[in-house]
């Protein structure tokens, strides 16, 4: 007969058998993540010996598809196509097969085995996502190699949307000249915009499709380095071909970057001596650069450059130097000749929409903001408040069950990111869960969304929110964490609690460790030296550099940084915006001599990270108010009128 024991004497027992399961799996869980590691590093360094030493045993790890991609990448140019076969099927469907096949296409583009590239490229998603730039010119080239009719039309396509090609791109592009099927118009034309994105280097790669004599070789450093003096020394007759005229509207261009006055005084010299269209290029580059700049004659030079404007650069900045000035017909007519692409952009439909109103054509006005008005963005918000719609938010969606969690959390490519953030590999993390939630629908995007918050993945929780198409909920994509720890920080700075979430939504997506290019960190986005000068301000005395990514000092720094700026511009949250990120004094520089609308202001922001900073932290203010149930004054009430004051710019005279 068993001897049979009391369940008070078992249980002891069986919690203690339990804990040395756990402790040994947890063990065994960090070894492996250790070895994977350490062959993580020395497949970066190279070191095939010491990889294989610390990938032994890793078979049974989540990540084992990576260290078997390592051990492949290590000797690709010596792999085997079957082995290569094996590795796509077996992890056929996944990030991981993606890069191996993408990196095996440049092994074949590179041994020039045409056919072979081909069939295997063949085999890459066109889309969601697409194909890597590099592999599209690659394509082409192994199109133009076997034959493949339509070719060079997909080249031409190439050349027409990569304006920052890759260097794959060039024998393409080369056979698209040889062919005919480009011009000396096309080449200036894209050596231009090369120069206008600050690729010189590119530039030149563009003109070595001209002739020899046409080609202007290392001039181009030149000009970069200093285009006045590059101009002074030109000869009378410079103007007589056209590489002459062309590289001294480039030089009159990179000299307004610096100083448009004097651009423009350059110009007048020379004027007389370019065609037309190379005088209004010229003007809209002006234009450009002056509008950047505030500077009153930005229309003018608008004006100059007349029907033969160009550029999304230059149409953007004189529409809003117009905005600016306040002269809405000039806005309308700009707007009007905006290629179709940029003029179907929310702001220039907003914009746009403005313009008739202001001069006449409401009806056409109402349907500009129709178009828009049901985006949460910032001018689908204004949108909606020049129709007299109130805000609200859709339905909530019905909330996910707990099996639809679980199912969700097990996806074998959430599992690989949820390790991979866990182990701190935060940009492989992130490529693995925008793989993984890049085909959901509505369901389980809510229901990843649900288990991102649970692993305390805010940014990801927002960005899967984000993607859904019918069912929403906007809980999920305006997450407020931590709450209990910022309201006290926000009522102790009498700061707007909306405000603060949508600066931190956009300032860092509530990363905890997120640690910018430029140094700033934590939730708040914090700069040392910022962090050091506000602690000092507000007494706090014991303040160490290495406390600045600590979460409650971090708010502290942050939210008495934001009171201190309000404080310091006008107690308005659209200059204190844009003082949070691009520092006071640059905000109080933008102003100009008379009051502007907020939204206007917030347009014409020279900096493009900080413009649409400003934008994006004043809607989620708005969205931040209707979640958390408050009475939402609206967006154009929170923008206001920003006021004139010290450094604002004069009128434009026109």
């Amino acid at each position: 007969m068993p001897t049979r024991f009391p369940l008070r004497s078992v249980r002891p027992l069986l919690l203690a058998a339990c804990m040395t399961v756990v402790s040994a799996t947890s063990a065994a869980q960090a070894n492996g993540d250790t070895a994977f590691l350490a062959a993580r590093d020395a497949f970066a360094a190279g070191n095939r010996a010491l990889f294989e030493r610390h990938a032994a045993g890793l078979q049974s790890h989540p990540l084992a598809s990576y260290v078997d991609y390592y051990r492949l990448r290590l000797d690709l140019d010596r792999a085997s196509p079957d082995s290569v076969a094996v590795f796509l099927e077996r992890n056929a469907d996944t990030l991981i097969a993606q890069r191996l096949r993408s990196d095996w296409l440049r092994h074949l583009a590179k041994a020039e085995q045409w056919a072979d590239f081909r069939r295997e490229y063949a085999r890459l998603p066109l889309k969601n996502p697409s194909p890597e730039n590099d592999l599209r010119c690659l394509a082409v080239r192994a199109g133009l190699a076997t034959g493949e009719s339509g070719t060079l039309d997909d080249a031409r396509l190439l050349w027409d949307t990569l304006d920052d090609a890759p260097s794959a791109c060039a024998p393409a592009f080369a056979e698209l000249y040889e062919a005919g099927r480009l011009t000396p118009d096309d080449v200036w034309a894209r050596a231009r915009r090369q120069m206008e994105a600050r690729r010189p280097g590119q530039a030149t790669g563009v003109l070595d499709l001209l002739p020899a004599a046409e080609r202007p070789g290392r001039v181009l450093d030149d000009i970069i380095d200093n285009p006045a003096r590059w101009l002074v020394r030109q000869p009378t007759n410079f103007s007589i071909a056209r590489r002459g005229r062309e590289l001294a509207v480039m030089a009159v261009a990179r000299m307004a970057r610096n100083d448009v006055r004097a651009a423009e005084r350059s110009l007048e010299v020379i004027a007389h001596r370019l065609s037309p269209q190379e005088r209004a290029y010229a003007f809209g580059q002006l234009g450009w650069q002056g509008a950047m700049k505030h500077d009153p004659r930005a229309l003018h030079w608008c004006r100059s450059a007349d029907d033969a404007m160009e550029g999304d650069e230059v149409f953007a900045w004189c529409a809003r130097a117009a905005m600016r000035a306040g002269k809405w017909k000039v806005l309308r007519d700009i707007v009007e000749r905006m290629p179709e692409a940029l003029a179907a952009k929310p702001e220039w439909v907003y914009w746009g929409g403005r313009a008739r109103a202001a001069t006449g054509h409401v009806d056409q006005a109402h349907e500009h903001y129709r178009r828009i008005a049901d985006q949460p963005s910032f001018y689908g918000l204004l949108a909606r408040e020049e129709l007299g719609l109130p805000h609200r938010l859709p339905p909530v969606a019905v909330a996910p069950t707990a099996e639809e969690i679980r199912r969700a959390e097990l996806t074998p490519a959430i599992q690989r990111a949820l390790r991979l953030f866990a182990l701190d590999l935060r940009s492989e993390a992130l490529r693995e869960w925008n793989w993984a939630i890049r085909d959901m629908d509505d369901r389980t995007l809510l229901a990843v969304a649900h288990v991102a918050v649970q692993k305390n993945l805010w940014d990801r929780a927002i960005a899967t929110a984000e993607r859904t198409v019918a069912e929403h909920d906007y809980a999920l994509r305006y997450l407020a964490p931590m709450r209990a720890l910022v309201e006290p920080h926000v009522a102790a700075r009498a700061l707007d609690l909306s405000w603060v979430y949508g600066l931190m939504r956009q300032e860092s997506r509530f990363v905890m460790n997120a640690k910018s290019s430029a140094g700033a960190q934590g939730l708040m986005q914090v700069m040392p030296a910022t962090a050091k000068w506000v602690a000092k301000k507000i007494g706090l005395n014991d303040y160490q550099p290495s406390r600045i990514a600590d979460t409650d000092t971090n708010l502290l720094l942050g939210t008495s940084y934001m009171r201190l700026v309000l404080d310091s511009l006008d107690d308005h949250p659209v200059l204190a915006s844009a003082g949070y990120n691009a520092g006071p004094g640059r905000a109080r520089k933008w102003r100009a001599a008379r009051p502007l609308e907020g939204a206007v202001y917030a347009e014409t922001i020279p900096f493009t990270e900080t413009r649409d900073y400003v934008k994006k932290v004043m809607a989620n203010a708005v969205m931040y108010s209707l979640v958390f149930g408050m009475k939402e004054p609206g967006l154009k009430q929170r923008l206001g009128s920003i006021q004139p004051g010290p450094g604002g710019q004069p009128d434009d005279p026109l």
